[in-house]
C-alpha cells in the first residue's frame, strides 16, 4: 500500500513474501488432459529434451540437465523455483505451449491437487529459510522507506500555511526525500542485479512524477491568482452584501495522490475567516426517501391506494416545476419515543414505533389494554392493522416516525421565524391516527405530535389546525378535544355520519375546557351535486376565516389532504375541488399568525391532481400568482346541502363564535356576490368614519373623536359591528365571546375568566 501512495508499480519481490503461489496451468488447444496424466508428463519430458541443448534456464535444480531422467518431481520442483527466483522459465522452454498470458478463465482448473501429488510429497522444492528472510528483510526495507517518505510529505506539506510555502511543497518534498535515501542503510543487492534496475527506474519515475505535479501547481497558481484579481474587482460593488458570491478553491484531480489529510489549495483560508453559512427566510420543504420504504409485504401497490409513489410523484413535480430549488430544505429526522408519547399511549408507542429488532422483547403487559388484538391477512397475503392500513414489520416503523419528526422540525422552524413558512411531502398519513389506535393509513398523528411540541418546547398559547382532508381527522379531534390552546377546524364529508369514520358532526365542539375549539363543517347530502370550489370558498369566507382572526393564532398547521379533489372515485370522496382552490385557500390562511403556516400532507391518492395541488400550495406560500378560480365556480352559488351545513354549523358555533353572525347573511352569495357586497360595504364604513371626523363625536357614542376611521375598518369587518341605527353615534363596538384573544400573548381562559364575564354582562 505505500508503494502505491507513492505512486510505485507493485513490482514482484515486493509482494514475495505476502502473497501466495498459485501456479498456472497449461492452455492445450485439444481435448484437455490433467497435468498429472502420463501422457502429459511425458509430453512435456519430449519438450525439455528438445530444447536441453540450448541455454540453460537460470532458476533449474542443479542435476536436472543434462542427460538425466526428468521425473514428476523435477517438473514440479522447476514449476515452484520459477515462484523463488522470478525467471520465466516455463514461457522459455514452451511448457505454455508457445503463449505467454494465463489460461482463459472458462478453461480454469479449480480442483485441489491430489494428495499423493508430487508437489505435495517432495520436501526439496520448499524455499530455503535463507532466502526466504532475505525477501522479507528486502521487504520490510522498503516497505520503511516509503512509510517515511510518506511522512516527509506530510509534515512538508502541513507547513504549507501560505501562497508561498504551497510553491515550494515539491520542492521541499523532493529535497528532503533525497537528503532521507541518502541517510538510508544501503542495502546489498549484489546477488539480485535486476532488483537495482527495478529500483533505479522507480526514483526516475518518482523524480518525472514529481516535476510533473510542480509544473502543474505552478500553473494552477498562477490562474488562481488572475481569476481572484478578476473576480475581486468585478465584485466590488457587491462588498458588504448578503448577495455577494462566494468562490472555493478546488483541489485539481491530479493531485489526488496526496494524503487526505493536508489541505492542498491555492488559497489557505483560517477557520476564522469563513462566512457563515447563510439561510435564506424563505418557504420550507422536507422529504426524505425513508418513507418511500413503507409499502405491503405482498411488494403489488397497485392493490393499495396508500402508496410511495405518491411522494414520489409530488417531489418530482416539486423539481421538475423549479420549486425545490427556491425553498429551502429542511433537515429530516426521526420522532423520539418521547416526542410521540406526547399524544399517543405508551404502549401503542412500543407497538409501532419500537425498534424491530427489539419489538419481540416488548413488555406484553404495556399493550395488553391496546383495542387492536392481532393483526389481520389482507386479501393480497399481505399484514395489515385492518383491511386498509397495511403493515410492514421492517420498514412501516421507520417511515412513522420519520414522518412525525419532519412534521415537528418543520412546525418548529415556523414558529421560530428560521423559514416563513413551509411544506411537508411525508407519508404515512396521521390525522386518523387516535390516542391507542391506528387506522386510515396512520400510525402516528403527525401534525397532533407537531402542535404537542409547540406547546411544550416553545410555550405558545394558540395553535390553530386548519384540515381539509375529505375525511375527517378524529385522530386530531380526540386528541385536543378538551384543550383550549388548539383550535381545530375540519372540512370533510360527512353524509350524516355514514362516510369514512363516521365521526366530526357539527354537534361536537369539544368538552371542558375545549368546548368551542372544535369546529366541523361537516358536509351533508352524497354527491347530489358534489362539492365543488364555491362550496368551499363560502365555508371559508363565513366560517374558517372569521373564527381563526378572532382566535389570532400564533402559526397555523394544516392537515393538508387532496382527497377532496377532482379525480377520486365516490368512495375516496367524490368531491370537484380544484388545484387552484387549494391554493386560495391556503393564499388566505397566510393572512394569520404573520404568515407562520406549516403545511403536511394527509391524504389524496389520484397522483396527477395531488401534483397539482401541492405545487399550487407551495407556490401560494412562496407568494406567486397561483392559478384563478374558473369564471363558472366564481359566479355559482353554493349549493342547497352546503347552505343548510353552513347555517347549521353557523347555529351551533355562534354560541361560542358569535364572529360568524355578521356573516351568515352572506352564506348563500356566490364568490363574486360577496366580493361586491365587501367592497360596498367598506365604502360604506368609509364614508361613514370620514363623516365622524368631520362633525366630531355624538352624545352617548363610544367611539372617541377620530378613532373610527378608513385605516381602522378592516375589509373583514361587517358594517352592522359599527353602525346600529345608521348614524355613528349610536354605533356599539362588535361583540366579543369570552375567549377571544388578543394579538399579543394572554393567559388561559381559566384565569381570565372574571374580567371576561364581567364584559359579557354589560353587553
Amino acid at each position: 500500500m505505500a508503494a502505491a501512495r507513492l505512486g510505485m508499480p507493485l513490482t514482484g519481490h515486493v509482494l514475495h513474501g505476502i502473497l501466495p503461489y498459485y501456479p498456472s496451468l497449461p492452455v492445450i488447444d485439444g481435448e484437455f488432459t490433467p497435468p498429472t496424466s502420463p501422457a502429459f508428463i511425458q509430453h512435456q519430458m519430449k519438450s525439455l529434451e528438445q530444447t536441453r541443448t540450448g541455454a540453460r534456464p537460470s532458476g533449474i535444480v542443479t542435476g536436472v540437465y543434462p542427460g538425466a531422467p526428468i521425473t514428476d518431481a523435477q517438473v514440479a520442483q522447476a514449476r515452484l523455483n520459477r515462484f523463488a527466483s522470478g525467471d520465466e522459465f516455463f514461457s522459455s522452454v514452451g511448457l505454455f505451449c508457445g503463449r505467454t498470458g494465463h489460461r482463459p478463465l472458462g478453461r480454469t482448473q479449480s480442483a485441489p491437487l491430489p494428495l499423493l501429488h508430487p508437489v505435495l510429497q517432495s520436501q526439496s522444492i520448499i524455499m530455503t529459510p535463507e532466502r526466504y528472510l532475505r525477501d522479507k528483510q528486502l521487504y520490510d526495507q522498503q516497505q520503511q522507506h516509503s512509510l517515511l517518505n510518506q511522512r516527509i510529505r506530510q509534515t512538508v506539506l502541513t507547513r504549507a500555511s501560505s501562497k508561498n510555502h504551497v510553491e515550494n511543497v515539491e520542492e521541499e518534498t523532493e529535497a528532503a526525500v533525497a537528503q532521507e535515501m541518502r541517510d538510508q542503510e544501503v542495502i546489498d543487492l549484489t546477488e539480485r542485479s535486476s532488483d537495482d534496475s527495478e529500483l533505479a527506474r522507480q526514483q526516475r519515475e518518482r523524480e518525472s512524477f514529481l516535476q510533473q505535479q510542480r509544473e502543474l501547481m505552478r500553473q494552477t497558481h498562477t490562474i488562481s491568482e488572475e481569476s481572484t484579481e478578476n473576480v475581486n474587482d468585478d465584485n466590488s460593488e457587491f462588498e458588504g452584501s448578503s448577495f455577494a458570491p462566494r468562490h472555493h478553491s478546488v483541489r485539481p484531480l491530479s493531485r489526488a495522490l496526496s494524503s487526505p489529510l493536508v489541505t492542498l489549495g491555492s488559497s489557505v483560508v483560517s477557520q476564522e475567516g469563513l462566512a457563515p453559512t447563510r439561510h435564506t427566510f424563505t418557504t420550507g420543504l422536507v422529504f426524505d426517501s425513508l418513507m418511500l420504504k413503507h409499502q405491503c409485504v405482498c411488494g403489488d401497490n397497485s392493490g393499495h391506494l396508500e402508496h410511495s409513489g405518491r411522494l414520489q410523484s409530488i417531489w418530482a413535480r416539486l423539481q421538475e416545476t423549479g420549486l425545490v430549488a427556491r425553498c429551502e430544505r429542511v433537515r429530516s429526522r426521526k420522532a423520539t419515543l418521547e416526542e410521540l408519547q406526547s399524544c399517543h399511549s405508551e404502549g401503542y408507542t412500543y407497538l409501532f414505533g419500537a425498534n424491530p429488532l427489539n419489538r419481540q422483547r416488548l413488555d406484553m403487559s404495556k399493550i395488553e389494554d391496546l383495542p387492536i388484538k392481532s393483526f389481520v391477512v389482507l386479501p393480497c397475503g399481505g399484514i395489515g392493522v385492518d383491511s386498509d392500513t397495511t403493515w410492514n414489520e421492517l420498514h412501516t416503523s421507520g417511515a412513522a416516525k420519520m414522518a412525525a419528526g419532519c412534521v415537528i422540525e418543520l412546525a418548529m422552524k415556523t414558529a421560530t421565524k428560521e423559514i416563513k413558512n413551509g411544506f411537508a411531502v411525508v407519508r404515512p398519513p396521521g390525522h386518523h391516527a387516535e390516542h391507542r389506535q391506528a387506522m386510515g393509513f396512520c400510525f402516528f398523528n403527525s401534525v397532533a405530535i407537531a402542535a404537542k411540541q409547540l406547546r411544550q418546547k416553545l410555550r405558545l398559547e394558540r395553535i390553530l389546525i386548519v384540515d381539509w382532508d375529505v375525511h375527517h381527522g378524529n385522530g386530531t379531534q380526540q386528541i385536543f378535544y378538551d384543550d383550549s390552546h388548539v383550535l381545530y377546524i375540519s372540512i370533510h364529508r360527512h353524509d350524516e355520519g355514514n362516510f369514512f369514520p363516521g365521526t366530526g358532526g357539527p354537534e361536537e365542539v369539544g368538552v371542558d375546557n375545549g368546548v368551542g375549539f372544535n369546529v366541523n363543517i361537516a358536509w351533508s347530502g352524497g354527491l347530489s351535486p358534489p362539492m365543488g370550489d364555491a362550496e368551499y370558498m363560502a365555508a371559508f369566507r363565513t366560517i374558517v376565516m372569521p373564527i381563526a382572526r378572532e382566535f389570532n393564532p400564533e402559526i397555523v398547521l394544516v392537515s393538508a389532504g387532496f382527497d377532496a379533489a377532482v379525480g377520486h372515485a365516490p368512495p375516496l370522496g367524490g368531491y370537484k375541488v380544484t388545484a387552484s382552490c387549494f391554493g386560495q385557500m391556503t393564499r388566505q390562511l397566510l393572512q394569520l399568525a404573520e404568515g407562520r403556516v406549516a403545511l403536511a400532507l394527509e391524504g389524496g391518492y389520484d397522483l396527477t391532481v395531488i401534483c397539482d395541488a401541492s405545487q399550487e400550495c407551495v407556490r401560494a406560500l412562496l407568494g406567486d400568482n397561483i392559478l384563478p378560480l374558473r369564471e363558472e365556480e366564481m359566479i355559482r352559488k353554493p349549493c342547497q346541502a352546503a347552505v343548510e351545513t353552513l347555517k347549521r354549523t353557523v347555529d351551533i358555533q355562534a354560541a361560542h363564535w358569535p364572529c360568524i353572525k355578521r356573516w351568515a347573511h352572506t352564506i348563500g352569495y356566490s364568490l363574486v356576490e360577496a366580493q361586491q357586497k365587501e367592497k360596498e360595504e367598506v365604502e360604506t364604513v368609509t364614508a361613514l368614519a370620514s363623516l365622524s371626523m368631520v362633525h366630531g363625536t355624538q352624545p352617548g357614542s363610544v367611539f372617541p373623536l377620530g378613532v373610527v376611521s378608513a385605516a381602522s375598518i378592516s375589509p373583514s369587518s361587517s358594517p352592522s359591528s359599527v353602525i346600529a341605527t345608521g348614524d355613528v353615534a349610536s354605533s356599539t363596538p362588535p361583540e366579543v365571546d369570552s375567549r377571544q384573544r388578543t394579538p399579543e400573548r394572554s393567559p388561559p381562559p381559566a384565569e381570565s375568566e372574571e374580567p371576561m364575564d364581567q364584559d359579557t354582562d354589560a353587553k
